[in-house]
């Protein structure tokens, strides 16, 4: 198979990427490098993957209709697409509202357009996010809940996307699967998200800020757990359709676990040797207060087990960590 990943100089492009390779498919990796965080991670997380002909990339930005169109004339032996390219961030910072719009709106399109293109496609599998759930308080988050009332413009994109995926059923005869994503953490991650934010300021001894005491929780995914799932929904496409057109359906992909926050924290300290310092401060209104993942349906399909737990996948963590950043384990101080 010859299976198009966007994303792939991203954080869980990167291990699908690697993951795929390693059982002999060709891999066509598409990614823009944007420095949303630092570059250099980017392209090491290519360093590991180039070099084997059994993957390609070409930088590009899926919000640009003629690249993605080009990628669809040069590869039309493309067999399946999994799009991860996304503009990431519930709490945005610095980055402009229209960003999200254009990369994770017209993004997605544009990748719809592509497939519509290939004529050998048999799956389109993309990243949704469990923030389209925003404060709800029914807890495991299943996938027919209600999820119409976004906490942020990332989780409004994300939630569109799915809909624009469900309007091109009739348009598309390409299966689809969307996979809402819970909380993400391993090695050549993202550094903006909290694990790696606070590994790098607990060793320079800098504070770390926690929202109520780290009592929030979260539905913690390993990255390997991750990738199982991803590469079980490309295996088991949807075959039924209660209206006729082509299948398509959302899953929830997570740990079924949910930890607070504080644990995480606590995992970090004993994997680094080294004691947080902590500033406590209240949650703003826009924090959801706990996420937790019905997994289910994806269990059902594919056999998805998570097996990571959150203090040997932190343990993972780290150890890459310390050696990408070239620090030096220290004593733990009590």
């Amino acid at each position: 198979m010859t299976i198009l990943v966007t994303g792939a100089a991203g954080f869980i492009g990167h291990h699908v990427s690697i993951a795929l390779r390693g059982r002999g498919e060709r891999v066509i990796g598409v990614d823009s490098l944007t420095d949303f965080y630092e570059v250099r991670l980017k392209h090491d997380r290519l360093a590991c993957l180039e070099g084997d002909a059994r993957f390609v990339f070409h930088k590009g930005d899926v919000a640009d209709a003629v690249f993605t169109a080009q990628v669809a004339a040069a590869y039309p032996e493309i067999t399946a697409v999994i799009h991860l390219a996304a503009q990431p961030g519930v709490r945005p910072g610095n980055v402009p509202p229209q960003t999200y719009v254009r990369t994770n709106l017209l993004g997605h399109l544009n990748i719809l357009e592509l497939v519509r293109a290939l004529r050998g496609c048999r799956h389109l599998v993309y990243a949704s996010s469990s923030s389209v759930y925003g404060s709800s308080s029914r807890l495991p988050y299943r996938e027919d809940d209600r999820a119409d009332a976004p906490m942020s413009l990332y989780a409004a994109t994300k939630r569109s996307d799915e809909l624009i995926s469900h309007a091109y059923r009739g348009q598309l005869d390409v299966p689809q699967t969307g996979l809402r994503f819970f909380t993400v953490y391993g090695p050549w991650g993202r550094p903006d998200m909290a694990y790696f934010r606070f590994a790098r300021k607990i060793l320079k001894k800098q504070p770390i800020t926690l929202f109520d005491g780290g009592r929030l929780k979260r539905d913690f995914t390993y990255i390997d757990d991750i990738v199982a799932g991803i590469l079980g929904c490309l295996d088991h496409p949807p075959t039924e359709s209660p209206d006729g057109r082509t299948p398509s359906h959302v899953l929830n992909i997570g740990n079924h676990d949910t930890q607070p926050v504080i644990a995480l924290v606590a995992s970090l300290e004993n994997a680094l040797g080294q004691r947080a310092v902590i500033v406590d401060v209240p949650a703003p209104v826009t924090e959801v207060s706990e996420t937790f993942a019905d997994i289910s349906a994806l269990m059902a399909l594919t056999g998805f087990a998570p097996r990571t737990k959150l203090v040997d996948g932190i343990e993972r963590f780290v150890a890459w960590f310390e050696r990408w950043e070239g620090v030096e384990r220290t004593a733990l101080r009590r």
